[in-house]
């Protein structure tokens, strides 16, 4: 396999599962905002650009961060690379250069979400049908996964897919963790509706919220959130759970030790974490220490299996990730 396939399999995954993860984030808040008052409404928008990490150049082009320029760029600004449309639009072009290794039906699905998305922004940015345009995105990108999991053959191409798809989602759920708690977490203990509506949407923002009261039968509590989200190894969207899977990924191929040490360092301090300390002190530290565990995990892959080596002119683009499996 091509290290320049490898790679575009791998960024395909992460770009789908971007453009999925932010339109529930904008589905979520849009909701949330129906049962916060109206003095708290105006302060919700914010935190999406932080969690996407967009918030430079968001304030380089934007003095507030209300709500339609927030949902304007977070859905279709091409100037913002981590807007929707500008997700599936590197997806699709990754997927159109390796289109000999994937479904023909993942790539009608992935084409058509595209053309959706392009066709209908203004649907986005407008109340009315927000709802619909989102929902529309998050069902898409899932039959695009859907679509990869019944027809793709278990080979090279499917690791890097699911590496992709891991680590973009254990990045986006501990941003969101990150930005959400710093403004919950400090008032833990206050028998407030609106604390515990807020973190009923954290987990909705994960599509954690149905999973998790099946597994804490009481209400809706920080510390248990947390519990939830960062250590639980069966709920496909947790910290743990994601960095298990790209390490079952990394086994499947060659020359995976030191990735798959980066994994075992960060799964360690999930695995070790105090949350109910973490809920009350140090949550951002130990955010950013995961965080810096993913930057080493995605650079050993990219160091190992992305990187071109130039042999000579005529072999460069074609030096193969490894020895053939």
């Amino acid at each position: 396999m091509l290290s320049r396939v490898a790679q575009n399999v791998y960024w395909l995954a992460r770009y789908v599962e971007r453009a999925e993860d932010t339109a529930r984030l904008i589905s979520v808040t849009t909701n949330l905002l129906l049962d916060l008052p109206r003095t708290a409404r105006t302060t919700e928008w914010e935190p999406l650009i932080y969690i996407t990490g967009s918030q430079e150049s968001f304030f380089d082009r934007f003095s507030k961060a209300d709500e339609f320029s927030v949902v304007s760029f977070l859905t279709g600004d091409l100037q913002n690379s981590g807007s929707i449309l500008s997700a599936l639009t590197y997806a699709r072009e990754n997927l159109r250069t390796t289109r000999d290794a994937m479904p023909r039906e993942a790539w009608e699905e992935l084409n058509e979400v595209y053309l959706f998305v392009r066709d209908n922004l203004a649907n986005g940015v407008s109340p009315r049908g927000r709802d619909y345009f989102l929902k529309q995105i998050i069902r898409g990108c899932q039959r695009f996964n859907g679509f990869l999991e019944g027809t793709m053959s278990h080979t090279q191409a499917r690791h890097f897919v699911l590496l992709g798809r891991y680590m973009e989602r254990a990045d986006m759920s501990t941003r969101i963790l990150d930005v959400r708690s710093a403004n919950l977490l400090p008032r833990e203990g206050e028998l407030t509706p609106y604390t515990n509506i807020q973190w009923m949407s954290v987990l909705r923002s994960m599509s954690a919220y149905q999973a998790y009261r099946q597994q804490v039968r009481s209400r809706v509590r920080g510390s248990d959130v947390l519990h939830f989200l960062l250590q639980d190894e069966h709920f496909p969207r947790t910290v743990a759970h994601a960095l298990l899977s790209i390490a079952d990924c990394l086994r499947g191929l060659p020359r995976a030790e030191t990735a798959i040490g980066c994994v075992h360092r960060s799964l360690q301090a999930v695995h070790d974490a105090d949350v109910d300390a973490l809920a009350y002190a140090n949550l951002h530290q130990f955010i950013d220490d995961l965080q810096i565990g993913l930057g080493q995990i995605h650079e050993a892959i990219s160091a190992t299996y992305f990187t071109y080596q130039e042999k000579d002119d005529k072999t460069a683009e074609r030096l193969e990730v490894t020895a053939k499996i």
